[in-house]
């Protein structure tokens, strides 16, 4: 054989050997495979837990400096009618509506006298009223008495139209019959000429 030939035998026969090689062989990769007792392989407990009941956040609807509003609905009133009227009167939460000569119809301060007596008697749902019609000495007694209980009636309709009860309310006139100044004088005259609110007691 010649020394050619013998050459490329033995090269063919080196690649021969090479390509049967194993270490030649592709093959897949495996992944690494993590057993479950391998614990450093684990992920961190990352869970939420919720707060214990006494670690509850509350909120407090009310400043910590709230102070509960504990006054009486209703003052404390004298027990005695006449003593009551006074105070009533004395402190002008119950007011007289003062009328103008041969005059029934209640002008604006008659009506802010029966606005401020209406929320009296809002606020004192306990009481009762008399509404007394008073005229001053002009006029017959027959005249004066119609005229005083037209005032007397004004005054009660205007205080039912402010949401008064009319079952809490009685008139009566009295006409020139009971003056509240003696004198035959305009002054005496002006303050005769009423329709005079009286507490008369308790519906309870």
């Amino acid at each position: 054989m010649s020394n050619k030939l013998f050459r490329g035998f033995a090269v063919g026969l080196a690649l021969l050997v090479i390509l049967l090689s194993p270490a030649c062989r592709t093959t897949k990769k495996k992944k690494p495979v993590v057993t479950p007792t391998d614990t450093s392989m684990t992920a961190p407990d990352i869970s939420v837990t919720a707060a214990p009941p006494d670690q509850t956040i509350k909120v407090d609807t009310q400043p910590a400096d709230f102070v509960q509003d504990t006054r009486p609905t209703s003052e404390e009133l004298p027990r005695d009618a006449e003593a009551l009227n006074r105070y009533v009167a004395d402190r002008r939460l119950v007011r007289d509506a003062f009328f103008g000569y041969n005059e029934s119809a209640l002008n604006a301060d008659g009506q802010a006298a029966m606005q401020a007596t209406a929320e009296w008697l809002r606020a004192t749902p306990q009481y009762n009223i008399l509404i007394e019609g008073h005229t001053d000495e002009r006029g017959t007694g027959q005249y004066n008495l119609a005229l005083g209980d037209r005032r007397a009636n004004i005054a009660r309709e205007y205080l039912s139209g402010l949401g008064i009860n009319s079952a809490r309310m009685r008139t009566v006139s009295y006409g020139e019959e009971r003056p509240f100044e003696q004198g035959q004088n305009d002054a005496a005259w002006a303050q005769n000429r009423r329709a005079h609110i009286v507490v008369v007691g308790s519906n309870q």
